[in-house]
């Protein structure tokens, strides 16, 4: 279910009208890979959108961040954060705006703002533990993750019918309803998404994986491996909170998400309780 050949991107090409990735970005990126990059020049390409270079400026300012000054400008915060933090900040905001509500048989607002939480708890889980991973990997994750949600939502319009159904029933998982109805997931489509808007390639594969259990050994503490298990603790958090029970993937994959975070039951309950006032 979770390898994937060019075959298969080509078919995924060919039958799914995906967002393509916004100009922005792709002269952001262009502009971050020069060999001297021009942060005059990039703050320009982000001020192009008003409305991203202003979330940018709010998210950086939140106290997920931290930082001991106010940041005003798009220039100040590549200064503060690195060109690669821009980018999946960007980035992220972007993907909230590619998809047509008209077009779509979901709520977008609904989704994203769910997307929007699990990115937030995810920030919250990883300032917590003091991770390696960079806040904005987490943030460009929690939203990115489960992308492939509304693209199948515009090119399926019974797709609402699957959502439910998995609602109400966590016997059988969103993937393989996906996979009995269209023959394909929104991991997949979610991978194909995000590597067409060129992001890091680990962080396609955690979207391609992030319903595999087996995903985590517990015998290593790599980024990509504290970035999934803080994204499935993100998932499981919210998901408490919106339908007071846990996550379908949460029972098989607890165990290994604690190991690897080095997390016992009780801070797990600390970690849990912040996280119920932060979103209340």
């Amino acid at each position: 279910m979770f390898d994937i050949d060019e075959n298969v991107l080509s078919d995924l090409k060919k039958g799914f009208n995906l967002p393509p990735k916004p100009e922005l970005l792709t002269q952001l990126q262009q502009a971050i890979s020069e060999q001297e990059p021009n942060l005059n020049h990039i703050a320009d390409i982000v001020n192009g959108d008003v409305a991203i270079a202003a979330a940018v400026i709010k998210v950086i300012n939140s106290p997920f961040y931290g930082l001991a000054r106010t940041v005003t400008d798009i220039k100040q915060a590549v200064m503060f954060l690195g060109l690669d933090s821009i980018n999946h900040l960007v980035t992220g905001f972007l993907i909230k705006q590619a998809f047509n509500q008209s077009q779509c048989c979901i709520s977008l607002e609904r989704f994203w703002d769910s997307a929007t939480e699990i990115a937030h708890i995810a920030t919250v889980i990883g300032k917590k533990i003091k991770s390696r991973v960079p806040i904005e990997n987490l943030h460009l994750v929690g939203l990115f993750h489960d992308a492939g949600i509304p693209a199948m939502a515009l090119k399926y319009p019974d797709y609402i019918h699957i959502l439910v159904a998995s609602n109400r029933d966590y016997h059988t998982s969103l993937i393989e309803r996906e996979e009995n109805t269209y023959q394909t997931n929104h991991a997949v489509i979610g991978y194909y998404l995000a590597t067409s808007w060129n992001l890091p390639t680990d962080i396609c594969q955690i979207i391609l994986r992030h319903h595999d259990h087996s995903y985590l050994t517990g015998n290593c503490q790599s980024i990509n491996e504290l970035t999934f298990a803080t994204l499935k603790m993100a998932e499981n958090l919210v998901h408490i909170q919106k339908r007071f029970v846990a996550s379908p993937d949460w029972p098989f994959v607890k165990e290994a998400v604690l190991k690897t975070l080095e997390l016992d039951e009780s801070d797990y309950l600390d970690i849990k309780e912040d996280t119920e006032e932060f979103l209340n």
